[in-house]
């Protein structure tokens, strides 16, 4: 045999053992994968919040949950890595779109072994680990913890080494009954809206909530046509200047400074269906609540079962609130601009129609903003009579929140000059319209964005009276000249929108589409 031949024998058996040991290393992968996705589907899933020193203040500023628990842990500890089931199974009832009890507990963990953590374990002055913080959301994100530090809203968990051991901690500082069985909507802990006033504090995420979820629908729905456009902009232009929310206002002004690029006229026409082929095109990739909208659960207006309160409620409250923010000369702008987006946009067939009949019944133009908010809260009452007859005569009704005319005494007491019961069964109320006027302005105003406020004053939103700045930023508002004149005479905040949408539509220049 030549040296060549031989040469030739030994590269081919070199080959033969390295592709022999692939396979067997692709085998033996094979099988380790099969065995991951198998395995009667184990996959875990964590409902514990990561957070790092980037995002920690941001994530439990912006929180709708009253109460937060924070573990700082090492990823190489052994103590950590046997305590995360045990958290993530407390964390299972309060976080994300499935949880039990949405809105109470945010359950977050931070990795001090990684470096970019820091200065952020040493500020909460980690001494071992794993260790569990408990306290306001809020204040975790304005400040930390100091060795032996007195009067501190923020406490070490001192008993939460077990599952069943920090859900009865939380319980007994809650004054709950919280348990590691707990089903979602199979819950008693819901609150009343009548027993706790302080309750609609909580619905400026429900009402993010709400504006979120219509949006959705209006997309999923193909809703925006050529006669609809106006109505949508009104509406968009009322949630622009009114909407409770800071970043709802702000997304708002920002959908409408670009609405023929997120909406152009023909956007459902067929050869536009490849850009929209997911139904929803430019605008469905625009949160116009930011990024954690829609978070998939409802807090004030969640119901005892889950097909009950929710959008509805959300919606209603969206619209009290716009009805006492507005000013005077905006009165009729608002109901028209409420009434066309009922009309426009709401898919429950017989409550638009209900809506709208009540709508079209008014011949007189609102003058004063009271009159208007007035008027929502009494269209509000003919709906809950309406619903009333027919939850109780089919069943249909949340046992926990059935439908009363609003407010109850419990809330307004003021409100009520007499209350008499007819012979035929039927309640006249005699009302006290300058009380339920401060009820409403008072309810749906000032207490339903306290909670709200106190969390925005600590980040950096955008500030009030900052959102006309925010659109003149903007290349230009795309919007037609007769909404906007509209919405510029009844606002002063969008005077100014008007007169930078005419001097910048002279020099703009051609947008290109997003990619």
């Amino acid at each position: 045999m030549s040296m060549s031949e031989a040469c030739v024998i030994l590269f081919a058996i070199m080959l033969l053992l390295i592709s022999s040991k692939e396979a067997a290393s692709f085998q033996s992968g094979s099988r380790s994968i099969l065995r991951a996705v198998s395995g009667e589907n184990k996959a875990v899933v964590d409902y514990a919040v990561d957070l790092n020193s980037t995002n920690f203040d941001s994530v439990l500023r912006d929180t709708p949950a009253t109460h937060a628990i924070v573990e700082f842990f090492a990823n190489w500890c052994p103590a950590c890595r046997n305590y995360k089931p045990h958290y993530e199974k407390v964390a299972r009832l309060f976080n994300g779109p499935d949880a039990v009890h949405p809105g109470i507990v945010l359950m977050t963990r931070v990795d001090c072994a990684l470096k970019i953590n820091n200065k952020l374990c040493d500020k909460f002055s980690v001494s071992h680990y794993p260790m569990l913080f408990w306290g306001p959301p809020s204040k975790f994100a304005s400040h930390g913890v100091k060795p032996k530090e007195e009067k501190s809203e923020i406490h070490m968990i001192d008993d939460g080494r077990t599952a069943e051991r920090l859900v009865s901690w939380i319980n007994k500082h809650l004054g709950s009954s919280y348990s590691l069985d707990d089903e979602k909507f199979e819950n008693e802990h819901l609150h009343s809206n009548t027993s706790d006033p302080g309750q609609i504090a909580r619905a400026v995420y429900d009402v993010e909530e709400a504006t979120a979820f219509a949006v959705e629908i209006i997309l999923e729905h193909k809703m925006i046509k050529q006669h609809t456009r106006v109505s949508l902009i009104k509406f968009l232009q009322l949630l622009a200047v009114h909407h409770p929310s800071k970043r709802c206002r702000k997304g708002s002004a920002e959908v409408l400074v670009n609405f023929d690029d997120l909406c152009p006229p023909d956007m459902w026409s067929p050869d536009k269906q490849e850009e929209v082929s997911n139904g929803k095109g430019m605008l469905g990739n625009f949160q116009i609540c930011g990024k954690e909208v829609p978070r998939g659960y409802w807090m004030f207006c969640r119901g005892s079962k889950n097909d009950t309160r929710g959008f509805s409620c959300g919606l209603w409250v969206l619209l009290h609130s716009l009805s006492v923010r507005i000013e005077d000369g905006e009165s009729q702008f608002a109901f028209r601009a409420v009434c066309d987006f009922i009309h426009n946009f709401f898919i429950c067939e017989d409550c638009r129609q209900h809506f709208y009949q009540m709508c079209s019944s008014v011949t007189v133009p609102f003058n004063t903003s009271r009159d208007f908010a007035l008027w929502l809260w009494s269209t509000h009452n003919k709906v809950n009579k309406r619903l009333m007859k027919k939850e109780a005569s089919l069943g249909t009704g949340d046992p926990k929140f059935p439908k009363v005319i609003w407010p109850p005494k419990q809330l307004c007491s003021l409100c009520y000059l007499s209350h008499n019961r007819r012979e035929n069964a039927t309640s006249q109320i005699d009302w006290d319209m300058n009380e339920v006027y401060k009820f409403l302005t008072g309810y749906y105003g000032k207490t339903l964005t306290s909670l709200y406020k106190e969390k925005v004053r600590l980040g950096d939103e955008v500030t009030d009276g900052a959102i006309v700045d925010l659109v003149a930023s903007t290349n230009a508002v795309v919007v037609p000249v007769g909404a906007a004149l509209a919405i510029a005479l009844a606002s002063c905040a969008f005077g100014a929108l008007a007169c930078c949408w005419r001097s910048r539509q002279k020099t703009r220049k051609p947008r290109r589409s997003w990619s």
